[in-house]
């Protein structure tokens, strides 16, 4: 177990007060509902606590998520359903902890830790500050070492290094799910804890069953499904980042998986507005991409003696559209690296469809040989030029000779291909992949 003096002084006074209780209890009253909105009087708490509100059977948690003259706003976590006009509420906490432990490993849990799998409830009783434990910039470890996620398209030519924040892009029915099995699967990680966020609720069980396979073990599940409340989906990602935080404490290296982030975009922007925030881009408010990037920077490598905490973040772009979606120019901007899936590459049946030429790892230069640098980016001018002169191709109006370069796309097409091409249940180390490579250009090389 963490003892409260082995964190720094800040999370341990924030342990402190989260398990210490009032001596004296205060109330104050609902005195609004709109929509998912409640006005309370008569409490004294800060934005972020948690409150308990009474109903005719048991009590309902809510958040306060902002303040106006007279009274405090309030979200409930399940809804506002039952609460009646008038109804008691008292301050349970004023800072939010996820309680955690080695005994979440193997489990699936909801958005306020509730077992989903039958079981009992989790062994865990190790709190952890929902919101994080900030790390100094300067103390954190740079990302040095590759991260090998067991999919040879990805260790070839979009090498990942362990504690990055990748963003993996795909518009919906391209493959996402099946891309995010493989990585939960096939990726060397000592913890992969997985965050569903808003998305269908039937996919929960499919995912665990047909795609996390021999991960299950040594994973943890967070599931929060589109008919959750906008609140719950938000604090089922904050649930999972908290976990991945402990196990990275510890000094395991994680693999955190959130599907999708741009559902968690979307419940926030359901809480801003309901708080009364300007609608901005596309209705968003401008909180929700300071909220996004805060989330983001929760991953990465530990401060002295911790480990990592890898992440891969899907991004549903609506439309196929990548350059107007501003959740996925957001995440294109404050990640790591992105990894974009092709429809037009799916529909050819080259699976998994990942788009050489538009996806990249920004520490990759760091992380492998020069002679693996030069061989990536040679096969990625031959898949641009290819790609580039498609139209003239179709046409039949390239004669060959015309374009050296193009000549040489042309006729190693079906050895590249074959490279990208990757069954889901098959793993490629990192070594393997890069000699997969070196033998697609032989001697050339």
């Amino acid at each position: 177990m963490i003892s409260l003096e082995s964190l720094n002084r800040r999370t341990a006074e924030t342990l402190r007060g989260t398990l210490s209780a009032p001596l004296v209890r205060r109330y104050g009253r609902v005195l609004q509902a709109n929509g998912e909105m409640l006005r309370v009087s008569g409490l004294q708490a800060p934005i972020g606590a948690r409150c308990m509100i009474e109903q005719a059977e048991g009590e309902t948690a809510a958040e306060i998520i902002g303040f106006e003259a007279g009274a405090m706003l309030m979200m409930p976590e399940q809804g506002t359903r039952g609460i009646m006009r008038g109804a008691r509420v008292r301050v349970e906490t004023t800072e939010m902890a996820v309680m955690t432990g080695p005994g979440l490993l193997g489990r699936i849990l909801d958005a306020r830790g509730n077992a989903l799998d039958g079981g009992a409830l989790p062994d865990a009783d190790i709190p952890w500050p929902m919101l994080g434990v900030p790390i100094n910039p300067m103390a954190r470890a740079r990302i040095e070492k590759a991260f090998d996620v067991g999919v040879a398209s990805i260790n070839a030519l979009t090498t990942l290094g362990r504690g990055m924040r990748v963003g993996l892009f795909a518009g919906s029915g391209v493959g996402k799910t099946t891309m995010l099995g493989m990585i939960a699967r096939h990726a060397q990680a000592d913890v992969v804890v997985l965050g569903m966020i808003g998305e269908r609720g039937r996919e929960i069980r499919e995912f665990i069953e047909d795609h996390l396979g021999t991960a299950a073990p040594r994973a943890v599940v967070v599931a929060s499904p589109a008919d959750d409340t906008a609140l719950a989906r938000v604090h089922g990602a904050y649930r999972a980042a908290s976990i991945a935080e402990y196990f990275r404490a510890q000094g395991k290296h994680v693999l955190l998986l959130v599907d999708s982030l741009t559902r968690l975009a979307m419940a926030l922007r359901e809480i801003g507005l309901a708080a009364g925030e300007p609608p901005a881009t596309r209705g968003y408010p401008p909180s929700v991409f300071g909220a996004l990037s805060a989330y983001a920077e929760r991953a990465g490598n530990g401060g002295p003696g911790q480990g990592s905490i890898t992440a891969v973040h899907t991004v549903l772009v609506e439309g196929d559209d990548h350059v107007g979606d501003p959740v996925a120019d957001t995440a294109r901007a404050i990640l790591d690296g992105h990894i974009v899936l092709s429809r037009a590459m799916a529909e050819a049946a080259i699976y998994p469809p990942i788009d050489i030429s538009a996806s990249l790892s920004r520490p990759m230069p760091g992380l492998v040989t020069k002679e693996h640098l030069q061989l990536a980016g040679r096969f990625r001018a031959l898949w641009a030029r290819k790609r580039e002169k498609q139209d003239i191709l179709d046409l039949g109006a390239y004669a060959p000779g015309r374009d050296a370069l193009l000549d040489e796309a042309l006729r190693l097409m079906p050895a590249m291909e074959a490279l990208l091409r990757q069954d889901a249940a098959s793993r490629m180390g990192l070594d393997d992949s890069l000699a997969k490579m070196q033998a697609l250009f032989g001697d050339e090389a």
